[in-house]
Parts: structure tokens; sequence; C-alpha cells
């Protein structure tokens, strides 16, 4: 009898490197659509809240709760995939995120909004960490920092072309039919997903793990300073469209597409910089960049200048984010890689999280440029716990 396709391990041969393989390749693909669905709805949303009735604080909220339902979820996501399997958990993510995204546009108040944006964060948890595992299980160990560097491309060429496209049709259409598209590029996901030949479960002895078992111990480090990085994108999905219109200053959807060409430019060669050096090599460059970008952001005099943050924030993000995902999987065992992206994206949208709802609050209380001042001392922060964990564990080797 053959093997359901779902239940096909992926091909491999002894001693092959070799990246670009039909499963990774649609998963990057499902990984482009699911992504270029949400990244439509990320400068279009706070629009939304506004067009609703809702305050900057309310936008803060709007968004900060998606981020922290999908964090909710995503222990319960890192163990499913060990136990129930790749194919089922992306899936049922996939399909609530779809739902959710496409009832968007005919949430008639905050409220009802608000009740889909923690479904959606729900659907987005699980589809997230599941599709970094998949990609993980795909990737050659000893090309893994260039792997995911690539895969993240994926989800860069939609950032490339999301916010803009999201910021023009929402110009031409109404919310409901913005949304209603949306849903659609992700319902494009699943039928991309359901061709991969996805990892079969391999039975894990239940006794092995603590009832509470919300993450995993080895991507902790990574995980900590991806926190203080991701405080920053919460400022800039959430309030730099609101920012620019406040200045007078135009071109806010050219700066998420620079934003998103130096991210593609960095993915380009920061996974292979990672997998050759490590992360001392990597970490320091892109987050200092990251600082400046912010400090340029609570500057900006003119579109020449946001430009220029969107491009050096592409090249820091760019570099930092995949090289902290490489590093949160590389010392953890097998069975444990789904609990491991578990706790990278877990951290991530906490960041998102803090970052919206707090710099929401600064907003109200002080100003838009404040928002940004207080990004790069985050960033600093970052720089600092990464000198001291990572000193402490070359103390502990020596």
């Amino acid at each position: 009898m053959s093997t359901p396709l779902a239940e096909k391990a992926p091909p491999t041969e002894k001693g092959t490197e070799k990246i670009w393989t039909r499963d990774f390749i649609l998963i990057c693909l499902s990984n482009f659509f699911v992504f270029l669905g949400f990244q439509m709805t990320l400068p279009t949303i706070p629009l939304f809240v506004e067009s609703l009735g809702g305050n900057d604080q309310l936008i803060g909220v709007v968004v900060g709760i998606f981020t922290f339902s999908a964090l909710l979820i995503r222990p319960y996501a890192g163990h499913a995939l060990e136990s129930k399997g790749r194919r089922f958990i992306y899936l049922v993510g996939l399909g609530i995120f779809v739902f959710s995204t496409g009832a968007f546009g005919i949430a008639g108040g905050l409220v009802f909004l608000f009740m889909l944006r923690i479904i959606q964060g729900v659907g987005w948890g699980l589809s997230t960490t599941a599709s970094g595992t998949i990609a993980t299980d795909l990737i050659p160990p000893k090309r893994r920092g260039e792997g995911m560097g690539y895969y993240g491309l994926s989800g860069n060429l939609a950032l490339a072309m999301g916010p803009t496209l999201g910021l023009a049709l929402v110009g031409y259409l109404s919310f409901t039919e913005l949304f209603l598209i949306c849903g659609v590029l992700g319902a494009v996901a699943i039928a991309l997903s359901s061709r991969i030949r996805f990892k079969p479960v391999e039975p894990v002895a239940t006794s092995k793990y603590k009832k509470l078992d919300l993450y995993e111990k080895t991507a902790l480090p990574p995980s900590i300073l991806l926190l203080f990085i991701t405080v920053t994108f919460g400022g800039i999905a959430s309030f730099l469209p609101l920012y620019t219109v406040k200045k007078g200053i135009e071109g806010i959807e050219w700066y998420f597409l620079l934003y998103a060409i130096a991210l593609l430019i960095s993915r380009t060669f920061a996974g292979k910089l990672y997998d050759q050096k490590g992360h001392r090599f990597v970490f320091p460059a892109g987050s200092i960049m990251i600082m400046a970008a912010m400090i340029l952001l609570a500057w900006i005099p003119n579109s020449t200048i946001l430009y220029l943050a969107a491009i050096i924030y592409g090249l820091g993000f760019g570099t930092v984010q995949p090289a902290l995902q490489a590093w949160s999987v590389q010392n953890s065992p097998i069975s444990r890689r789904g609990m491991a992206n578990a706790t990278f994206f877990s951290f991530f949208d906490l960041g998102v999280g803090i970052g919206a709802i707090l710099f929401g609050q600064i907003a109200f209380w002080l100003d838009y440029h404040s928002i940004y001042i207080a990004s790069a001392v985050s960033v600093f922060i970052a720089i600092l716990l990464y000198y001291t964990v990572f000193g402490r564990e070359k103390a502990r080797a020596q």
C-alpha cells in the first residue's frame, strides 16, 4: 500500500546539502502568500481603527492584542507540532487566519474588530510556528543560517509588496474589499501547503516534559534579545503612517518598499555570515543599524530621511532576525525544534505587542517622535544584554 502524500518524509540523500528542494520551495511560496495578506493589513488596520472612531490608545490595543493571542497559542503549537504533526497544525492555523482576516471588513465596531484580532492572532501563532519548523526540517543543518535567510526572503518579498499594495488599494477599494483580498491570498497559501511532504511525527515520551512546558530553554538567549529588537517594529507598524501624516511628510508607501528591499539584500549574505562566523559577527552590527534608524525616525525632517531610515532599518533587521532564529534552534534537540521555534516567535510577538500598546500610551501622553526615542533605548538594552549574556557563555566555556 502506498503511503499518503501528507505522511511521506521529505526525500533525502545521504550527504546532501541541497536547500532548494521541491518542498522547501512550496513552504516558501506558502509563506509568501500568507505574509502578503498579512502585510497588506499592517499599515491599513490603524487607518481602519481610526475610521471606526478609535484614538492612538485604541490603535495600540487593537494592534497589540493580535500579538498577545499569538503569544499565548505558541506553546501549544510547539507541543502539537511534535504530537499532532506539522500538516495538521499548519493547515488549521492558516484556516483560522484566512477566516478572521476576511471577516475584518464586516466589523462595524471596535469590539467586534477586537475579537477578530484575537482570533487572527491564534491562526497566526499556529501557522507561523509551524511554517518555521517545517522550513527548519527541510534545511540541511550545516546550512541552517543560510537556509533560514532564504526562507525569510519569502516574507520579505511579501513585505516589499504588501504594505505598499495595501495603502494603494485602500484609496480605491473599501476596507471590506481589501480584507477579502487578503483572505483570498491566505487561501492560496493553504492550496500550496497542502502539497508539501511533511516530516512524519516521531513519538516522544510524555514523561520527558514537565506539565507546564511553555518554552525551550536553549532558545531563550536569542529570543530575549529578539524581544527588545521587535519592540521597534510595534512602533513602526502601528504609528509610522499616522506620524508621517501629522508631520506632512509624503511617501510612507515608499518607506515600506525600501525597507523590504534592504531586507532582501541583507538576507542574501547575513545567513551565510552567521554560518561562517557566528552571531557575534552579525548581531552587534545589525543592532547598531536598527538603533540608528530609530534615531532618524525620531528626527525625520523630510522624506529623504524617512527613506534613509527605511534602508538602514531593513539592513539591520534583515541581518539580526535570521541569525537569532538560527541561533534559537541550533542547540535544541531535534524533537524540540517545534518548541524552539515557538519560543522564538513568542518573544517576537511579545516585543511587537508590548511596542504597540506601550507606544500607543506614549503617543497619547507625549507625541509620536517619543516612540522612536524609546525604541532606540530598547535596542541599546538588547546590545547590553547581548554582551552580558555572551560574556557569561564565553567565561563558562573557558
